[in-house]
C-alpha cells in the first residue's frame, strides 16, 4: 500500500503574493488582514477582513474551474435556498501569477466534516431540497467535467487503479460486488442536469447546528445528478438518508427512481476512493474517505 499525496501546488500562492495582487488590482481592500483558511486540491483561500475570501488556483487545471464559479454561480444562485459563494470581484493574471482568481463573499460556518450538523433529519432535508433546486437542466453551454457527472463505466479505470493503492484499508471484494452493481443500474437517460460535481463535508459549511451554505463549485458541471446525490454516504447516518429522497424527490425536476440512488452509492463508493487514495497529507479528505467507505459498505 502506498497511499499518495494531494497534488502538488504548481504555484506558491504564499500570503505575500496575495497581499500584493490585492494591491494592484483591488487596493480598496489592500489595508485589510488576510490569513489563509484552506489549501485544497486546487485552490489556496484566504480570509480577507471580516467580510470576504480570495480565492487562488494552486494548479493550472484548477484555473478554469475558478472561471466557471465566475460565469455560472452568478445565474445559478438566485434560486438556490442555500448561500453560496457568488465572485463579487474577478482577479487577473499578474505579478507573476499565472491564473484568474476571484473574491468571494465569507460565509459564516465551518465546514461539516470539522463541525458535523446537530440534527440529521434537518440536514436530510436541507440538502435534499438544496439538491433539487440545483439539478434542473443544464445550460446548452454548460462545463462539461470528464471526471464528475459522467457515467460511472468511465470512472472502472480508476476506482480499480485506487483500490489498489489502498490495499488492505479496504474489503475489496465488498467494494466490488457494490462497484459492479452501480455499474448495472441503467445510465441516466434524462438531459444533462447542473451538478455540483465536489458535494462533500468539506464544502458544506454549518453555523449554529444546521447546514447553512454549500461552497466550491470549481467542478461545477453537467450530467448525473446521481454524482452529489452520493453525499446522503458522506454525511447522513442511514436512518436519515429516506428524509434527503423524499425531500429531493419532492422538490426536484429530476425523475429519480431506483436506479439514480444505486449510481449515487457507486458514486459515494468511487469518491471515497479517490479520497483515501490521494490524501495521504490531508488527515481531513482522509477521514471523509474512511467515513464514506464504512457507509457504503455497511
Amino acid at each position: 500500500m502506498d497511499l499518495h499525496r494531494m497534488p502538488a501546488a504548481e504555484v506558491d500562492v504564499s500570503p505575500d503574493l496575495v497581499r500584493r495582487l490585492l494591491a494592484d488590482q483591488q487596493p480598496d481592500l489592500a489595508h485589510l488582514p488576510i490569513e489563509v483558511m484552506a489549501n485544497g486540491w486546487d485552490n489556496v483561500t484566504y480570509r480577507v477582513g471580516d467580510a470576504l475570501v480570495a480565492r487562488l488556483p494552486r494548479r493550472e487545471v484548477a484555473a478554469r474551474l475558478v472561471a466557471h464559479e465566475q460565469r455560472w454561480l452568478p445565474v445559478l444562485e438566485p434560486r438556490l435556498p442555500l448561500p453560496v459563494p457568488v465572485p463579487v470581484r474577478v482577479g487577473q493574471p499578474d505579478l507573476g501569477y499565472p491564473w484568474p482568481w476571484s473574491v468571494v463573499p465569507f460565509l459564516p460556518g465551518q465546514v461539516a466534516s470539522r463541525n458535523p450538523p446537530a440534527d440529521p433529519g434537518d440536514t436530510a432535508v436541507r440538502l435534499g431540497t438544496f439538491l433539487a433546486a440545483l439539478h434542473t437542466p443544464a445550460a446548452p453551454d454548460a462545463p462539461v467535467n470528464p471526471y464528475r457527472g459522467v457515467p460511472l463505466a468511465e470512472r472502472h479505470v480508476t476506482v480499480a487503479e485506487n483500490l489498489s493503492i489502498v490495499g488492505d484499508l479496504v474489503d475489496h471484494r465488498a467494494a466490488m460486488r457494490v462497484w459492479e452493481t452501480a455499474l448495472a443500474a441503467p445510465r441516466w437517460d434524462g438531459a444533462p442536469a447542473w451538478v455540483h460535481g465536489d458535494l462533500h463535508p468539506a464544502n458544506i459549511l454549518v453555523h449554529g447546528g444546521r447546514v447553512s451554505g454549500v461552497i466550491d463549485f470549481g467542478d461545477i458541471t453537467s450530467g448525473d445528478p446521481a454524482t452529489d446525490l452520493s453525499v446522503a454516504w458522506m454525511l447522513l447516518p442511514a436512518e436519515s438518508r429516506d428524509a434527503f429522497r423524499n425531500a429531493y424527490e419532492t422538490a426536484g425536476q429530476c425523475a429519480a427512481g431506483d436506479e439514480i440512488w444505486v449510481r449515487a452509492r457507486g458514486w459515494a463508493l468511487a469518491l471515497s476512493l479517490a479520497f483515501l487514495a490521494h490524501s495521504a497529507d490531508n488527515p481531513m479528505m482522509t477521514e471523509i474517505g474512511r467515513h464514506t467507505i464504512t457507509a457504503v459498505l455497511a
